[in-house]
Order: C-alpha cells, then sequence, then structure tokens
C-alpha cells in the first residue's frame, strides 16, 4: 500500500508574516477586511505569481474572514492570477489609445515569439500573456506591464525584441517588498 501525505498548507515566510502585521496595524481592529488587497499582493508574491484557492484561504483566515469575501475580491480584480502563470506576466493595455497605436499588432507578435496565447503561459514557463484594461500610459501606447515596470512605445520589433531580451535576462525573481526592507536595514 502506498502511503500518500496531504500537501503541505500554505503558510506565509516570516518575513512576510511581519509585514502582514505592520499591514494589519494600519486599521482598526474590526476593519481588519481593509487589509484585503494588500494581504492578497503579499499572498500573490510570496506563493509563485497567483493565489491559489488554498492560499486564499490562508488570506481569509489570517484576516478572521470567510473564505468567499476572499474569492470574491481575488475573481474580481485581474490584477490577481488565479491559475498558475509564467515568470514574467505580460499585461497588454486592450484599450482604445493602445488599440488605435498597435496593441492588437503587438498581441499577436508576442503570441508568435512566445508561442503562448493571450491567457495561456508559454511552453518554456517564461511569459503568461494577459489582456487587461488602461495602464494609464495613453501618451506611449502602446504598453505591457510587467510587475511594476511598464514598457512603452512598443511599436516597433526591435522594441518588443528588447524587452523580452531584459525580461528573459532576469536569473533571479526580483525582491518582494518586504524582502527589500530588511536588506537596506
Amino acid at each position: 500500500m502506498e502511503v500518500t501525505t496531504a500537501p503541505a498548507k500554505p503558510q506565509f515566510s516570516a518575513a512576510a508574516q511581519a509585514e502582514i502585521q505592520r499591514i494589519i496595524k494600519r486599521y482598526p481592529e474590526d476593519r481588519k477586511k481593509s487589509a484585503l488587497l494588500p494581504l492578497l499582493h503579499i499572498a500573490q508574491a510570496e506563493f509563485g505569481g497567483w493565489v491559489s484557492p488554498e492560499v486564499q484561504d490562508l488570506v481569509a483566515e489570517t484576516l478572521g474572514l470567510k473564505p468567499i469575501e476572499v474569492y470574491e475580491v481575488s475573481s474580481f480584480y485581474t490584477m490577481f492570477n488565479l491559475k498558475p502563470v509564467g515568470k514574467h506576466v505580460l499585461e497588454i493595455c486592450r484599450t482604445g489609445p493602445c488599440m488605435l497605436r498597435g496593441s492588437d499588432e503587438l498581441t499577436e507578435n508576442l503570441e508568435r515569439i512566445t508561442g503562448a496565447k493571450v491567457g495561456e503561459t508559454s511552453p518554456d514557463g517564461m511569459f503568461t500573456i494577459k489582456m487587461v484594461e488602461c495602464l494609464a500610459a495613453c501618451g506611449f501606447a502602446p504598453v505591457v506591464q510587467v510587475r511594476e515596470k511598464y514598457y512603452e512605445s512598443l511599436e516597433t520589433p526591435e522594441a518588443v525584441d528588447a524587452m523580452l531580451t531584459e525580461l528573459r535576462s532576469m536569473v533571479h525573481r526580483p525582491l518582494l517588498p518586504w524582502e527589500e526592507q530588511q536588506t537596506n536595514a
């Protein structure tokens, strides 16, 4: 008989827990739900770029919420990934100004180069392509956001190649904000 074990329940790292407590303290005791968005961001960063149902349950438990309260929020906002994603999520603006400046062609080009369609991850696990609403950089359209960085004026193949080359060259994941605070202290 083969022995199987249940997957380990996700737990936040000590650094993330400290950051979570710092955030929760911003709000009155009876308003802890106000910390939901920042905690979902921490959870997504901490657990591989997406929030699984188990991770959402952990966030609910941390804030003393019902799991459905977390599911409602995480499924509403496109900034939260509900399935595994590649190392880099290419968020392509799909609103009018970007479309007028070539976001449709940019999307087709990225699909061709990466081998992933919109909503999918490339076979090498490097890129996930995602369409998003306005990124508020209309003057520099078409625009792609990857984490906190904007790649602007991507209307030429050279600009797209430069973006992808930069992203492919990143060996390590970026430091998480609470990790940066610890290294600078």
